[in-house]
């Protein structure tokens, strides 16, 4: 029985734990004017840029870019949410990070605009399935 009590009161502690947990994703400006996106699980980013300009980890992408600068950073209650938008900003031109660094969302707004889909006027393919009541199906009757 107290054994049981024990792992109960582990248990408990460790999921208050991961609740407390902070998350951030952050962006970093090399010395090479490159631009760095990573995450971080702590109580404070600074101490993940501290690891990135002391050189912790040789094979780092930053380690031959030091130093770096904390550009910008955003808590994350959602570790999910923090991963996904860690991912998505990863995918984005250095010209699209630099506009959300600066909080510019009309050029921001621009550089989102797709250069491959049709616009919503066209009505292409993808909106033809997706609004199949606009009567611009072909063989509808």
């Amino acid at each position: 029985m107290r054994a049981a009590r024990a792992r109960a009161s582990t248990s408990l502690s460790m999921s208050a734990i991961s609740v407390c947990m902070r998350i951030w994703v952050y962006v970093l400006e090399c010395a090479d004017g490159r631009l760095y996106v990573g995450s971080h699980r702590g109580e404070d980013v600074a101490a993940r840029v501290w690891d990135h300009n002391e050189g912790v980890s040789k094979t780092a992408y930053t380690y031959h870019r030091r130093p770096v600068t904390l550009v910008w950073a955003g808590e994350f209650e959602d570790p999910a949410e923090a991963v996904a938008f860690e991912r998505q900003m990863k995918g984005w031109t250095r010209a699209k990070k630099r506009a959300f660094i600066a909080e510019d969302w009309d050029t921001l707004k621009q550089l989102s605009r797709s250069r491959t889909a049709p616009a919503v006027h066209e009505k292409g393919k993808f909106y033809r399935l997706t609004h199949p009541e606009s009567g611009d199906e072909k063989g509808s009757s």
